[in-house]
């Protein structure tokens, strides 16, 4: 561990412990040095690490403090960092195997929870989907919500922000636009209605099932795509 990684666990631990609750504002650079027997330098560089990390947040003329320390702000960086593996046809399928891992489970979970209003608003989705068939922009962008809508429903963020972030935009837009392609959109609007079908009758089992069955059939495209593009090499 460098010196700058140890810097960075003792300001983490001063979280950790309640010393440095959310909200709290952190104490001048020269004292938090002192207090952790640190070099300014070494602090300044744990300061800006955990900044980038959204643990911390400096505000100019005004100090440095800890965040919410939200799930949705801790793993925002996920979904940037599932944008950067669009070339990697490995981790790609790792993603699906997660994906198929939590959110059948996810969708049952949904169904024991989700409100009238939660799937109305899912209902306004799966419409939006229906009337945007051959529209690759608005498939996904209606898709992405559907399923944000579904996992909201939940009402664990954790979950939400996790599933979030890696199923990626570019991702899901480069499969629609494959399933348009292919003339194939049709069924996926079908496991997506069933998905909704199932959640509007508070079957769990049901919804697990219909939402294993589509996040199984989009990695099966995905994987025979990506074999393709393999082969075309």
């Amino acid at each position: 561990m460098s010196l700058t990684d140890k810097a960075i666990e003792q300001i983490r631990e001063l979280i950790r412990t309640g010393a440095l609750p959310p909200g709290s504002k952190l104490p001048p650079e020269p004292d938090l040095a002192a207090q952790l027997g640190l070099s300014r330098n070494l602090a300044r560089e744990a300061v800006k690490a955990l900044a980038v990390a959204r643990v911390l947040e400096v505000r100019r003329g005004d100090g440095t403090y800890v965040t919410s320390l939200q799930p949705s702000l801790l793993l925002e960086g996920l979904g940037g960092a599932v944008e950067l593996l669009q070339g990697d046809a490995v981790a790609l399928r790792d993603l699906m195997e997660v994906r198929r891992l939590l959110e059948p489970m996810a969708t049952a979970l949904a169904a024991t929870r989700i409100s009238d209003d939660q799937l109305a608003e899912i209902e306004r989705h799966l419409n939006a989907m229906r009337e945007a068939r051959d529209d690759v922009e608005q498939l996904n962008a209606h898709d992405a919500a559907f399923h944000r809508a579904v996992i909201s429903a939940t009402g664990n963020e954790t979950l939400l922000t996790l599933l979030e972030g890696i199923s990626g935009r570019t991702l899901r837009a480069r499969v629609w636009r494959g399933l348009v392609d292919s003339r194939a959109a049709g069924r996926t609007l079908a496991e997506h209605e069933a998905i909704f079908n199932a959640l509007s009758a508070r079957d769990a089992a049901l919804s697990q099932a219909a939402a294993l069955l589509h996040v199984s059939n989009t990695e099966q495209w995905l994987r025979k795509h990506l074999r393709a593009g393999d082969a075309a090499r």
